[in-house]
């Protein structure tokens, strides 16, 4: 890839595994030698388009293990340290461990903490960013927090790091849970799951019968199995704005994510009132909370008859709609007054 900082180091030998890369970073890597983990579905299906073999989590057996590795920095402190360790654990004493990101990701800070526990060399710098070698020393060489996994939060729940909201249930999804209705459908689906605190509050209504939740990142979809339980529930590690079923629900639920990179994005919230309206029967119901600030009223007008914001404040929306794929009906024209 042109300007990629993957130019400026030397194509590792052996097998090489790559922990968060996308389809834009592979052009330099074999795909018979390659193994790639990517736990985001719309970026691991794309990857495994172009042939390479893909691990939504990394593996600690055998079929895992690699001569040296290549990680993608991502952007939560806890989830980078996660992915170092699970790189290391992968590679034999004296493989090379290569760590890429951006500066507004924290790769100065990972660099100096690298320092701090091994070899370190070959740094090279490009656009904005670095790109460095780790030599893996024997032992036990990182702190034994680093190696992440699933933790306990307050009221029983788990998380894992990098997933959204890693602390507790976001202020969003809270006022949505407070402006449902005590009585909900009896199949919903809930876009955008995360780790499923606000399906656990849904199941706690009357009338639900069947949940589906939809999370495209599989980290936190494994917290949600937990979260989650009973037979009510079904898990889909799918992108939520393709995601379908084989027959339309009678509810949909969510609290859209609004960016995928650093800068906020509507077209990913239209996605996903586009794909609700793709679920619903005519006579079914999206709820759905959404920042103050974000303009979401012409896709909801495109896709739903009946639109209303039934609650909020000066941070959130929450709206509810009604009427999939009929449009608005429309208002009759006003008549002219004849002169007399």
């Amino acid at each position: 890839m042109a300007g990629s900082r993957l130019e400026l180091i030397d194509p590792p030998a052996g097998t090489v595994l790559l922990i968060g890369a996308g389809p834009g970073d592979l052009a330099p890597f074999d795909p018979a030698r390659t193994l790639v983990v990517q736990g985001f579905r719309p970026l691991h299906d794309a990857v495994a388009a172009q042939g390479f073999r893909v691990l939504a989590a990394p593996d600690t057996g055998p079929e895992g293990r690699a001569d040296a590795a290549i990680l993608f920095l991502p952007r939560a402190r806890a989830e980078a340290r996660a992915h170092i360790a699970a790189a290391a654990a992968a590679l034999p004493v004296g493989g090379a461990l290569w760590i890429d990101g951006q500066k507004t990701d924290g790769i100065d800070s990972v660099l100096r903490e690298m320092r701090g526990l091994a070899e370190v060399d070959q740094v090279h710098s490009r656009a904005h960013g670095k790109i460095f070698r780790v030599t893996r020393p024997a032992g036990d060489w990182l702190p034994a927090d680093w190696a992440g996994g699933q933790r306990e939060i307050g009221g029983g729940f788990v998380t894992a790091p990098g997933v959204f909201s890693a602390d507790g249930p976001d202020p969003a999804s809270q006022a949505l849970a407070a402006a449902l209705p005590e009585r909900l459908p009896t199949r919903i689906v809930e876009l955008g799951a995360g780790w499923g605190w606000l399906a656990a509050q849904i199941l706690t209504h009357k009338g639900v019968e069947q949940l589906h939740l939809v999370e495209a990142d599989h980290a936190a979809l494994d917290c949600a199995r937990r979260n989650v339980t009973g037979p009510r529930a079904q898990f889909h590690w799918e992108d939520a704005t393709s995601f379908r079923l084989p027959e339309p629900v009678n509810g949909v639920i969510m609290n859209p994510p609004f960016h995928e990179t650093r800068a906020a994005d509507p077209h990913l919230g239209a996605r996903f009132i586009r794909a609700a309206a793709g679920l619903l029967t005519g006579a079914g119901r999206l709820w759905l909370v959404a920042n103050r600030h974000l303009p979401y009223e012409a896709a909801l007008a495109e896709h739903f008859a009946e639109v209303q914001e039934i609650g909020g404040d000066n941070r959130f929306k929450i709206i509810t709609a009604t009427g999939a794929g009929r449009k608005p009906a429309a208002k009759p024209a006003a008549t002219r007054r004849r002169r007399r």
